[in-house]
């Protein structure tokens, strides 16, 4: 008989929390949109976030939400999820799964399907009515991406730094 632990978290729990730690190295004041992509064998093998591209100064390049376009963040952010995959290293992502905080727009999942990534598991949807996930979610079914909604176990996982 094992004396293991029982109250272990699960992937899911696990992967979704760094996705969400990943988020809060964001700068974005309106959202911090963070991702976290994994192997087939439960290895992490990138991590994102939502921000302006290398040598973008995040004090120079806007990032307001209103105003006129090219005073505003939408032309400038990478999003978290395009982040990641620009940020792995490794080869190919084929058969990887995506961890991701806010459903993605039309343009990370262009970049998903292309990269191979076959899973999203997202937490939030909260712009699921919006040209731009409805597209999504048209171009992931289409392709064979399998997404689903993390479902919060209402644990806190709490550490000190």
């Amino acid at each position: 008989m094992s004396d293991k632990r029982q109250d272990y978290i699960t992937w899911d729990e696990y992967f979704m929390s760094v996705a969400m730690l990943a988020g809060m190295r964001s700068k974005d004041p309106s959202s911090q949109v963070g991702a976290c992509i994994v192997s087939e064998d439960n290895k992490i093998l990138s991590m994102g976030y939502n921000g302006f591209p290398k040598g973008c100064s995040d004090d120079e390049f806007p990032w307001s939400r209103d105003g006129e376009t090219l005073d505003t963040k939408y032309y400038y952010v990478v999003h978290s999820e395009l982040n990641a995959i620009l940020n792995y290293r490794g080869g190919s992502l084929e058969g990887a799964k995506l961890y991701v905080t806010l459903f993605p727009c039309n343009e990370c999942a262009k970049a998903i399907i292309q990269a191979g990534i076959r899973t999203v598991v997202y937490d939030q949807d909260k712009y699921g009515d919006t040209p731009a996930v409805v597209a999504s979610k048209r171009m992931m079914d289409a392709a064979g991406v399998r997404y689903y909604r993390y479902q919060r176990t209402g644990r806190k996982i709490e550490f000190t730094v």
